[in-house]
């Protein structure tokens, strides 16, 4: 690719997909002003997992080039490219002592600056991919993040983030407001509602189950009378779940109808899938044996439907079961964690993805860190099935919570995502017809609504 040939405008939906950037990414900058300050006010030795990081970057004369060259480039680039926002530059030693500042805070609820229009969930679990937003979207960046050694040590330092993320002391960003850092608490009214409103806007069959009157309270499991609510940590209350009856399953005994697996909005409906295809291309074309990463069972998959959708950053996180049948195999897939397509960075006419990797998502059912479930659903017509949740970012945190040869019902819990939310893909086999009911909502980034977890969005037709 020719350096000559930067990007002229910005891509105006990328940071909107999902919830998972401010829309105001002015809002980045001020978050990372503020974190530059408070890694001055209190220097702390880097953990032994960032230490490491260091020692592999500057071991390796290619791979320490790489990483400089990407933060220049990513500093240059931004400079032609009419950009919403123009952080302050930083380098690899700096990005270092940033990452290890990043490792004692939890994610906040907002980050708006005076004057401005709260945002909500600005840097909800992607504080680490708001330092690297710029840098990974560089053709250095994507030979840094496809590194198989970059991403092992990245692996080590977010399992060390997710060890103070299930702490009581991670708790402070659901109670505090910080009026001079504007942060609004998680359970504060404000944010409260802020989730509330994605829950009862979430599509589905039938009458929304929640009340116009219902409570934070109502929708979700806690003790409102205790100060944090019940929640031991702020994983424990971002994997909150639903009370009863408010995600009813649709249709639970009959089998010919499939219900969603993750409270989600729709990006893909493919049909046709190839086993073995060019996902790295700007089209981002399903792979079957690259997704589910060459199992012996991917073969029969060939020319099947790959269904996607993604998770917003104020949804429910967890996976439940689209069928019901026997879990056949689940296991994790590690993979990367800050790759993003090449079509989708600087490089791109369009402009670059400004929440890198929003709009790699295609492509990140094929490289990224996942879990894939294979389930023998208990109809024939459906038979072989796979749930694929798919993690982005900091956000690959996939915990499964069944056992291989374990029987579900439709509406079951198969796991989870900690530490923030991504997108996940339904795969069904050749020969299996199916009629989707996604209730207006067109599959693309553009993707307004969520689609209720457990309620019908598909049902086999003869």
């Amino acid at each position: 690719m020719s350096n000559t040939k930067q990007s002229k405008t910005l891509k105006k939906s990328t940071q909107k997909l999902g919830g998972w950037m401010p829309h105001d990414l002015h809002l980045m900058e001020h978050w990372l002003k503020k974190l530059m300050k408070s890694s001055k006010a209190k220097p702390k030795k880097l953990i032994p997992e960032i230490a490491a990081l260091r020692e592999l970057v500057y071991a390796d004369n290619i791979l320490h080039s790489n990483v400089q060259l990407m933060f220049w480039e990513a500093y240059r680039l931004k400079q032609n490219t009419p950009l919403d926002w123009q952080p302050e530059p930083i380098d690899f030693e700096q990005f270092l002592v940033l990452l290890n500042e990043i490792m004692y805070t939890a994610p906040e609820a907002y980050q708006t600056i005076s004057g401005k229009k709260e945002e909500a969930a600005g840097m909800i679990g992607f504080p680490i991919n708001a330092l690297l937003a710029w840098p990974m979207a560089t053709s250095y960046g994507y030979d840094v993040f496809s590194n198989a050694l970059i991403n092992q040590q990245f692996k080590k330092i977010l399992k060390h983030w997710s060890k103070f993320l299930v702490t009581p002391e991670s708790r402070y960003t659901l109670i505090d407001n910080d009026k001079k850092d504007e942060v609004i608490a998680w359970l504060s009214p404000k944010a409260q509602q802020e989730m509330l409103a994605v829950a009862k806007a979430a599509l589905g069959a039938g009458k929304n189950p929640i009340p116009e009157n219902a409570r934070f309270a109502d929708v979700f499991k806690c003790n409102p009378k205790d100060n944090y609510y019940g929640y031991k940590s702020w994983d424990d209350f971002f994997t909150r779940v639903f009370c009863d009856n408010v995600r009813p399953v649709s249709h639970p005994k009959d089998d010919s109808v499939i219900v969603n697996a993750c409270e989600s909005a729709p990006y893909r409906l493919s049909h046709k899938v190839k086993l073995s295809d060019k996902f790295w291309l700007k089209g981002q074309p399903y792979s079957l044996e690259n997704m589910l990463n060459f199992d012996e069972l991917a073969p029969q998959f060939e020319g099947g439907t790959v269904y996607q959708a993604f998770l917003s950053a104020l949804s429910f996180h967890r996976w439940h079961s689209p069928v019901s049948g026997t879990i056949r195999k689940g296991y994790i897939i590690n993979g990367t964690y800050y790759l993003e397509s090449l079509g989708q960075g600087f490089y791109d006419p369009a402009g670059p993805d400004a929440a890198a990797p929003n709009n790699s998502q295609g492509f990140l059912t094929a490289v990224a860190t996942r879990a894939v479930i294979f389930i023998e659903a208990d109809n024939p017509e459906i038979g072989l099935m796979c749930v694929m949740p798919v993690g982005m970012a900091e956000v690959s945190s996939c915990e499964i919570t069944v056992k291989d040869g374990d029987h579900v019902n439709k509406g079951d819990q198969l796991g989870m995502f900690h530490f923030g939310g991504s997108t996940h893909c339904l795969i069904f086999r050749k020969g299996v017809k199916l009629a989707f009911k996604l209730y207006g909502e067109t599959p693309s980034e553009n993707a307004s609504t969520n689609i209720r977890v457990n309620t019908e969005i598909a049902r086999v037709v003869k």
